[in-house]
């Protein structure tokens, strides 16, 4: 009965449905554009620096400095290669350093690292826009986009590089211009340069220690297990830190943004509410007649209340289903192409270090979320029919 009573006025329940259809698909593609751009956010930070695991000295994260160095003990390779979730680990020696050429000086990080491994973990080579990239046993450096464009210098350039080294030894040297990185993040073009981990050593007197042993997972998901796994092995004599914890300004913000994001869907989700609202409002306005008929000739308000619920919960299904279908297409669409921001635009982004294009998340939470949302958002709206049966009075609905 509930069933045919949907199809009694077509244009009624399309209206209804259409209102539930467009609800999910709004709100799943504005979930999916959040969702894509902390994703790439986290990817850029992940894949090309920092791994999702960092093993360092237990005082290394609250100062970084070049005294904060370890030398790993082999129980410590061991124990990577044995962790099934971890796809690849790579040592680094990093610090601060200034660069400089003829009267130009900035500073930046520079990163010691084991170049084929490197590549294997961050894809680093690929990143090369000018020049070559490092080879081992090379004595050239690799410069960031900007920090070399800022020095204003170009491959085969000799570079003057000066820091603080090893319990206050004096760090000095010059390193021939090698290649120039480009990566995708504003960001990360202003970060510093690239020098084999043999010459950072011997650049920062350190011997055989590193800062950190950079670990990457199979999945962004095995982060908490392998996470406890290391800490439990190792928690007492080096400090293990997540991608979050050494980047608290990133989590922040991303959780910040979600707040406000959280409130723009709660307006989509009142909108969309109030529109079911109304509909079922509009049924029961043109129904009135009838329900009092049903209620004088001795029907139970309990059974009217009961068709009443399956016909929302009806409506509820049919659109959501709708609203799922319709939008994994549009969401596939934005996935494999990305949205760039116009010249004008791409370049304030690009200023403020964000990358100047729009990404989308196909994850599965993106689809159920909304849709359980919608879905409960219908059933909260199923009280009022309830209610208003409640108080009908069989008299007063036949004299409408």
């Amino acid at each position: 009965m509930a069933w045919r009573n949907l199809w009694r006025n077509r244009r009624r329940t399309t209206i209804t449905m259409a209102s539930i259809f467009f609800g999910v698909l709004f709100s799943t593609i504005m979930t999916s554009m959040q969702e894509g751009m902390y994703g790439r956010m986290i990817d850029n930070i992940v894949k090309f620096y920092t791994g999702y695991l960092q093993i360092q000295h237990p005082d290394y994260q609250d100062k970084k400095t070049i005294n904060h160095t370890f030398q790993p003990a082999d129980s410590v390779y061991r124990s990577l290669r044995a962790i099934k979730e971890v796809s690849q680990f790579v040592p680094r020696l990093e610090s601060f350093t200034l660069i400089s050429i003829g009267d130009e000086t900035k500073g930046g990080a520079l990163i010691g690292i084991d170049p084929e491994q490197e590549n294997k973990l961050t894809g680093l080579k690929k990143w090369v826009k000018k020049g070559q990239y490092l080879t081992p046993g090379s004595d050239g450096i690799l410069l960031t986009a900007n920090l070399a464009r800022n020095l204003d210098v170009k491959i085969g350039d000799t570079l003057i590089l000066l820091s603080q080294g090893y319990h206050g030894a004096s760090a000095e040297g010059l390193f021939p211009l090698q290649g120039i990185l480009e990566f995708p993040s504003p960001q990360l073009n202003n970060m510093g340069g690239y020098v084999t981990l043999e010459k950072a050593r011997e650049f920062y007197w350190t011997g055989d220690r590193v800062t950190s042993i950079v670990v990457m997972l199979q999945n962004h998901n095995d982060l908490p297990g392998v996470n406890q796994s290391l800490q439990s092995r190792f928690g007492d004599h080096y400090g293990i830190q997540t991608w979050n914890e050494m980047q608290p300004d990133l989590k922040q913000m991303i959780q910040a943004d979600r707040a406000g994001a959280l409130v723009m869907k709660a307006i989509l989700y009142m909108l969309i509410g109030f529109g079911i609202l109304g509909t079922i409002i509009m049924m029961l306005s043109e129904r009135r007649k009838e329900i009092g008929v049903m209620i004088a000739i001795g029907m139970k308000k309990q059974k009217l209340i009961q068709i009443m619920i399956y016909e929302t919960v009806m409506i509820g299904i049919l659109g959501v289903i709708a609203g799922f279908i319709g939008s994994i297409p549009v969401i596939a669409f934005f996935v494999n192409n990305p949205i760039p921001f116009p010249e004008e635009a791409a370049r304030s982004f690009a200023e403020f270090g964000w990358e100047p294009v729009i990404y989308f998340s196909s994850r599965l939470p993106v689809f159920t979320n909304q849709v359980l949302t919608v879905f409960l958002i219908t059933l909260a709206i199923s009280i009022y029919p309830m209610m208003h049966i409640l108080r009908l009075r069989a008299v007063n609905a036949l004299r409408t």
